[in-house]
């Protein structure tokens, strides 16, 4: 029976032009949902259960306002400073991505032409997936997104959320887009062979409010990272087969050494550290992960489940200038010791043909294969070190201008008592766990006679 259908649907047509390849393009976008969902859900929930009661709201609250905020940004004008047409070595030209002639349109990443030295030569082509723009706008939106609520990991219940209002669309602008363009969007580390797949305790007790959906957003945290690695190909070829087995090798590795190293030195497994083990393989992991043998990651699971470990256990509590350093979840070891680590060992472990499927420059390998292995090593070493050096002075600048328009940190009332002064909303109909009580919101108690009373109950104190 004949029936009239929207072009839509049909199987060949504007809707399906020649270029399109409906695998790759519903793989892109399932990895782009599954790195979202790494965000919201993910890291709103981790973030809002890991962190005492009184900044639970709060802290959830950080990662579900970045990952909105970022998404109007990356549209209006961060996608095309990330990998769009070049404005400087590092840095792309800034411009809309809302346009439907753009938007429809196949993808194509400009700038990322390699050419041999003698500049006119093609060495390898640039980045041309099978699939729209706007798939490439989604995918690489999610990936801005998760940075920040990353980094955000680093002030939960500290920052004043106004300034966390402020200091996001800023960050994006002008450190996040830096590092995407140099890297991925074919500025000067990109075309140098810098490889890079998909990026790279507090000083007082801060205890968990509830362990077990902690432990939900961090499954969210690890399974979302197949979309993570997995969508990095830009197509689902056996590259990305081989990132999504790598990423899981890595990060269950890195849980086990860790877990195997509390129990040593402190005779218990820590659920914690355990979450802790998981995240630090699986930023270790992400530099190389569809460029390294399965051996390979699991040495470097060994490497970041007991590098990081140290430094967080051991190297932070001795130092003096890390003891001044205020991060909440210890974002330093689990983020920038782990990276490092994972961008050094990549260069030790590359395998030349797996390089072949990714990186634009011929011949690259690890220096554990010789030939010019060495000087991958070296370029590793150093394209870290720029980002790093650029993370550090633009992140600098923008507090400093943040906090010309709003204090950075918590007023100390707020600090006290926490969501309910900042949000006026509790994340559980409970009071303590330092929260400042107080009979107008936290009620009577009823003594043993059966009499109500709207005053603090005998033995607790002021500040619980």
């Amino acid at each position: 029976m004949a029936y009239n259908m929207s072009i839509g649907y049909l199987p060949s047509g504007p809707a399906v032009p020649d270029w399109l390849n409906k695998g790759d393009n519903a793989w892109q976008m399932i990895s782009a949902t599954l790195v979202g969902m790494q965000s919201v859900p993910g890291l709103v929930i981790l973030y809002g259960s890991i962190v005492k009661k009184k900044w639970a709201v709060n802290s959830a609250f950080m990662a579900l306002y970045a990952f909105a905020a970022v998404w109007l940004c990356w549209v209006t004008w961060a996608y095309n400073m990330s990998f769009g047409h070049k404005l400087l070595p590092f840095w792309g030209k800034a411009r809309p991505a809302l346009g439907q002639s753009f938007l429809i349109a196949q993808a194509v990443l400009p700038q990322t032409t390699q050419y041999l030295k003698d500049g006119l030569t093609v060495e390898t082509g640039w980045i041309n997936p099978a699939y729209p723009m706007a798939s490439m706008v989604y995918f690489q939106c999610v990936f801005a997104a998760i940075t920040l609520i990353l980094l955000a990991g680093s002030l939960l219940g500290r920052m004043n959320i106004r300034a966390w209002m402020i200091f996001v669309p800023l960050w994006l602008s002008f450190s996040y887009t830096v590092g995407a363009f140099s890297l991925w969007g074919g500025g000067f580390l990109f075309h140098w062979g810098v490889m890079d797949y998909s990026g790279g305790y507090d000083r007082e007790r801060f205890p968990p409010n509830n362990v077990l959906v902690m432990l939900t957003g961090a499954g969210f945290l690890w399974m979302g990272w197949a979309g993570f690695n997995g969508g990095d190909p830009y197509s689902a070829n056996i590259d990305s087969s081989l990132a999504v087995l790598n990423t899981n090798i890595c990060a269950a590795t890195s849980l086990l050494v860790w877990t195997c190293l509390d129990v040593i030195f402190f005779k218990k497994p820590s659920v914690i550290g355990a979450v802790q083990g998981v995240i630090t393989g699986l930023v270790c992991i992400t530099p190389g992960a569809g460029m390294v043998q399965g051996w390979a990651a699991i040495v470097m699971g060994i490497l970041s489940g007991s590098i990081p470990w140290f430094t967080m256990m051991v190297v932070h509590k001795r130092s003096k200038i890390l003891q001044h350093v205020d991060d909440t979840l210890g974002v330093f070891h689990t983020h920038a010791v782990a990276g490092f680590l994972g961008g050094v060992t990549t260069g030790l472990f590359a395998g030349p043909v797996l390089c072949s499927l990714f990186v634009p420059v011929t011949n690259s390998r690890g220096a554990f294969y010789g030939g010019s292995g060495g000087m991958q090593f070296l370029k590793q070493v150093v394209g870290a070190l720029f980002i790093i050096s650029w993370n550090v002075v633009a992140t600098s600048l923008i507090c400093i201008v943040v906090g010309l328009i709003v204090p950075l940190r918590m007023p100390e009332e707020e600090l006290a008592i926490g969501d309910d002064a900042v949000h006026g909303e509790e994340a559980y109909a409970l009071w303590g766990d330092g929260e400042k009580y107080d009979s107008s919101k936290h009620g009577w108690y009823s003594d043993n006679e059966g009499t109500h009373h709207n005053t603090a109950p005998s033995g607790v104190t002021q500040n619980v």
